[in-house]
């Protein structure tokens, strides 16, 4: 999907963008540690630990199948919101959501599907 992006940039496909960066930020959020309520209160400051990357965590390892589920929920979720907007205001918004759901699952169907 990293790899996409900046092809889907290149070719200004505006739907690509919007679904990669969206889906990109779900799949960095769950892989992000989990902050628990005693790490949230702190240390004293001369209690800090000191040097470069002395606050750093190790980020967690989706499987495949995790980030293919984050994949298919974004996907899915794209699709549920443009069967809601039923106006005709919203067509607009409905095709472009549907779309993004098109590159979405087009990413889980792997690079034959294309």
């Amino acid at each position: 999907m990293r790899q996409a992006l900046p092809e889907a940039m290149r070719a200004r496909d505006k739907a690509a963008v919007s679904a990669l960066r969206a889906t990109l930020a779900a799949l960095d959020n769950a892989e992000a540690v989990p902050v628990g309520e005693a790490d949230l209160r702190g240390l004293a400051l001369e209690q800090s630990p000191v040097g470069a990357g002395a606050t750093e965590a190790v980020r967690r390892e989706l499987s495949e199948g995790g980030v293919a589920e984050i994949v298919r929920a974004e996907a899915v979720e794209r699709l549920d919101v443009a069967e809601q907007l039923t106006a005709p205001a919203h067509a607009d918004r409905a095709t472009r959501l549907r779309a993004e759901a098109a590159v979405l699952l087009r990413l889980l169907d792997g690079p034959d599907a294309s």
